[in-house]
């Protein structure tokens, strides 16, 4: 196919420009030529680059404190900038909010979205915030955060396995389980006639192409240094508080927002189609 196509190019190019076919041909290969040799140079420098930056930006999780969630105790912990001790929050007198910003360029309106939790210490707002693809993927997160302590959402494909990659008995992360398990449903599917062996070649080629497990591999050698480096942050208070309770002596949710959740299901279930957010603020505005 590529055979004949060159010769097809440089024809039709020959005959806009009134070069011949030849002349054509040779400028393609020089073009090829320069960026093959500008390439060997700048690809390496890029590689460092991006290296460089990489180092950089995972040395900063030696010192950064995440905020963490305690689903037991109904707190959430958070270590604002410059403080010595972390501060823990009862979750119910957490704010949440999304932000949407709109600016307009030469290249037309540009939309921002971002997601923001925090709560006031004293006189002041400490908060964390950060940027988000998308109006409905900021909702996402602090629906996946609000999961996790109201419902017992306990993993990743509860609320966004859309593949369906995740073994019961697997990590919740990516890794050579979703590669493994993603190669063994694409041989059932082929053997339920469901997919063609073409299919199947072309997936094997897409991934000897990127290297087959090799992103998998770096992915999970990742999981393990950010756990290992997220645990030698915390100070020793907060590890104390991260620890499990026993069952009899888990927080209890209080009786208002227990008759709000209430309150949100019954007009969800009168009103089906009606956006959630739209059904938070009523129940919200009538307390």
């Amino acid at each position: 196919m590529v055979i004949f196509i060159f010769p097809l190019i440089t024809g039709m190019l020959g005959v806009v420009f009134g070069y011949g076919p030849t002349l054509i041909w040779e400028s393609i290969v020089g073009i090829f030529q320069a960026g093959y040799e500008s390439a060997l140079l700048t690809e390496p420098l890029i590689l460092l680059i991006g290296l460089g930056v990489w180092h950089h930006f995972h040395k900063k999780r030696l010192s950064l404190i995440p905020t963490r969630f305690n689903r037991q105790r109904r707190e959430v912990c958070f270590m604002p900038e410059g403080a010595i001790e972390p501060v823990f929050v009862p979750w119910e007198s957490l704010s949440a909010w999304i932000i949407e910003a709109k600016g307009t360029t030469q290249f037309g309106i540009h939309r921002q979205y971002g997601m923001g939790i925090g709560f006031h210490h004293g006189d002041t707002l400490t908060s964390l915030e950060f940027q988000c693809a998308g109006l409905e993927l900021a909702i996402s997160h602090w629906e996946a955060i609000r999961g996790y302590m109201e419902y017992e959402v306990n993993d990743l494909k509860s609320i966004q396995d859309l593949q369906d990659l995740q073994g019961p008995d697997d990590p919740p992360h990516e890794g050579l389980h979703t590669f493994r398990n993603a190669r063994a449903r694409m041989h059932q599917q082929i053997r339920e006639g469901r997919r063609s062996r073409l299919s199947g070649f072309f997936w094997y080629l897409y991934h000897v192409m990127t290297l087959w497990t090799i992103p998998n591999r770096l992915v999970e050698w990742e999981v393990r240094r950010l756990e290992r480096i997220g645990k030698q942050a915390l100070p020793e208070v907060m590890r104390a508080w991260s620890e499990p309770l026993p069952k009899e002596q888990w927080a209890k949710p209080s009786e208002e927002l227990l008759r709000l959740s209430e309150q949100v299901r019954r007009m969800h279930k009168r009103q089906p189609h009606r956006p959630i957010t739209q059904i938070f603020a009523e129940v919200c505005r009538r307390g």
